[in-house]
Parts: structure tokens; C-alpha cells; sequence
């Protein structure tokens, strides 16, 4: 495979290969892409709706503990 690389000039290597690359694996890479983002989305949502929970519920709770001095 190195063989036939290297009788190969230098813009079928690294331009003409890749491009190929990208045009048959493109969906699958897209695919892995958009998965891999909503992943991250999700899990940066889920992150803030805990942490905005945790907030209001010492939120809440502080409110109360005061309220009970009076």
C-alpha cells in the first residue's frame, strides 16, 4: 500500500484521497457528527435544569428556615 502511495504525485495524496474520503463517508461522518453534538446539548441541558433545581431548592429552603425565626 506505501508503494503505491509514493509513485502517486502529492496532490492525489492529500487532496484528491481525502475528497473521496469525505464524498463515501460523509453521512456516516455527518451522522457521528450531529449525534455526537446532541449528546453534548443534552447533557449541557440536563446540567442546567439539575443545577437551576438545586438553586430553587436552597433557594426554598433558606427562605423557609428564616421565615420559621420570625
Amino acid at each position: 500500500m506505501r508503494e503505491i502511495f509514493t509513485e502517486l504525485p502529492w496532490w492525489v495524496k492529500w487532496i484528491a484521497v481525502p475528497v473521496i474520503a469525505l464524498v463515501v463517508f460523509g453521512g456516516l461522518i455527518a451522522s457521528v457528527l450531529g449525534f455526537v453534538i446532541g449528546l453534548l446539548f443534552k447533557l449541557l441541558v440536563f446540567v442546567a435544569l439539575v443545577g437551576g433545581l438545586i438553586y430553587v431548592v436552597r433557594k426554598f429552603m433558606s427562605n423557609s428556615s428564616s421565615r420559621s425565626d420570625w
